[in-house]
C-alpha cells in the first residue's frame, strides 16, 4: 500500500509540473507574441512616421524649390515697382522742360506783366486790391498763357526747315518732340485758353482770345493768302496790333466790367500806356528777325534785316535809340 502511494505519488506531482510548465510556456509564448507584436507595431509606427518624416521632407523640399523660384520672380517684379515712380518723375520733369522750351519762357513772363499791369490801369482806389482783383489777373493771364504755347507750336510747325538752320536747339528741329506731339500740343494748349475763357465768363477775354487766335493763326500757318510772316509789314502789324492794342485792352476791360463792374471807360493812363506799347512794339518787330537771317533768305521770308541789313535795322530801331546801348545789343541780339 505504501509503495502503491508512492508509486503513484508522482502522479500529482507530474500533472502539477506539467501544469505549470505549461502554463510557464504559454505565458512565454504570450510574452513573445507581445513582445513580437509591440515590436511590429514600433516597426509599423516607425515606418509610417519615417514616411510622415521623409513625406514632411518631401514637401519641404518642395516648397523650398518653390520658394526658391518664387522669390526671384517677386523680387523682379518688385524693381519695376520701386523704379517706375522715378521714371515717370524723371519724364514729367524732361517733358516739362521741353514744353518750356516749346513756349519761349520770355513771351510767357512778358504775357504775365502785361495782365497785371493793364488790370492795375483800372484800380482806382487801394481797396479795389482785394482777393477778387487776384483772382481776376488770374483769370486773364491762364488762358493767355495757354494761348502762348499754341502760337509758339504752331509757329514752330509751320517753320520746321527753317527752324533746323536757325534754331536747331528748339524740341521740334531738334527732333526731342515729333510733328504729331506739338500739333497735339497746340491744339490742346488752344482748346484749353477757349474753355478757361469761356467758364470764366468775361466776353472782354473771349474777345481778346478770338482776336489774338486770328492774328497770330494768319502770321504762321502756311496757306493761301496768309502767312503774314513773309512780309515785313504785315508782320509787324501783328506784333503792335496784339501787344499794343488787344492785350491791353482787353486785359482792362476784363478788370474794370466783369471784375470791378464797372461802365466801359479808356482813361488816359490806358491811353498813355497804348503810345508806349506801340513804340516799343514797332522796335521790336524791327529786330526780332536779325538772328535769322540765314534760314529766311533761304526760304524766302522777307524781313527788315534782309532788305537794310542787320546792323542798320539795329541801330536805326527806335528801342535802341541810345547810341551807346547799340554796340551792347547788336552783337546779343545777331549771335543770340
Amino acid at each position: 500500500m505504501d509503495s502503491g502511494l508512492a508509486i503513484s505519488s508522482p502522479k500529482p506531482y507530474s500533472v502539477i509540473t506539467t501544469g505549470s510548465y505549461a502554463s510557464k510556456a504559454s505565458q512565454h509564448t504570450k510574452k513573445t507574441q507581445i513582445k513580437y507584436n509591440l515590436k511590429r507595431v514600433q516597426q509599423l509606427s516607425l515606418g509610417h512616421r519615417y514616411k510622415c518624416i521623409e513625406g514632411g521632407f518631401a514637401y519641404q523640399e518642395c516648397n523650398r524649390k518653390y520658394v526658391v523660384q518664387a522669390v526671384p520672380e517677386s523680387s523682379f517684379d518688385s524693381e519695376p515697382h520701386t523704379s517706375n515712380p522715378q521714371i515717370i518723375l524723371h519724364s514729367v520733369k524732361d517733358f516739362l522742360a521741353t514744353l518750356c522750351t516749346l513756349s519761349y519762357p520770355y513771351a510767357m513772363i512778358g504775357l504775365a506783366l502785361c495782365a497785371l499791369s493793364s488790370s492795375l490801369l483800372a484800380v482806382e482806389k487801394l481797396s479795389d486790391i482785394s482777393l477778387s482783383f487776384f483772382v481776376g489777373v488770374l483769370q486773364a493771364a491762364v488762358p493767355q498763357l495757354f494761348f502762348a504755347i499754341y502760337s509758339n507750336a504752331l509757329n514752330q510747325v509751320s517753320d520746321l526747315e527753317i527752324d533746323k538752320i536757325n534754331k536747331p536747339h528748339l524740341p521740334l528741329a531738334s527732333g526731342q518732340l515729333s510733328l504729331k506731339t506739338v500739333v497735339i500740343i497746340a491744339a490742346s494748349f488752344l482748346t484749353l485758353s477757349f474753355w478757361l475763357s469761356w467758364i470764366v465768363g468775361s466776353w472782354p477775354l473771349i474777345w481778346n482770345l478770338v482776336l489774338i487766335t486770328s492774328i497770330w493763326t494768319a502770321y504762321s500757318v502756311n496757306v493761301p493768302f496768309l502767312r503774314w510772316k513773309k512780309n515785313p509789314i504785315l508782320a509787324a502789324m501783328c506784333m503792335v496790333s496784339s501787344w499794343a492794342f488787344v492785350l491791353p485792352i482787353t486785359f482792362f476791360l476784363h478788370m474794370q466790367t466783369f471784375v470791378l463792374k464797372r461802365p466801359i471807360v479808356f482813361p488816359r493812363s490806358l491811353i498813355l500806356a497804348i503810345v508806349i506799347m506801340n513804340f516799343f512794339f514797332v522796335g521790336m518787330a524791327l529786330a526780332k528777325d536779325i538772328p535769322d537771317v540765314e534760314g529766311d533768305k533761304i526760304y524766302g521770308i522777307d524781313t527788315f534785316a534782309i532788305r537794310i541789313g542787320q546792323k542798320q535795322v539795329c541801330f536805326s530801331n527806335p528801342t535802341c535809340q541810345q547810341n551807346w546801348l547799340c554796340p551792347i545789343v547788336y552783337p546779343l541780339v545777331v549771335y543770340n
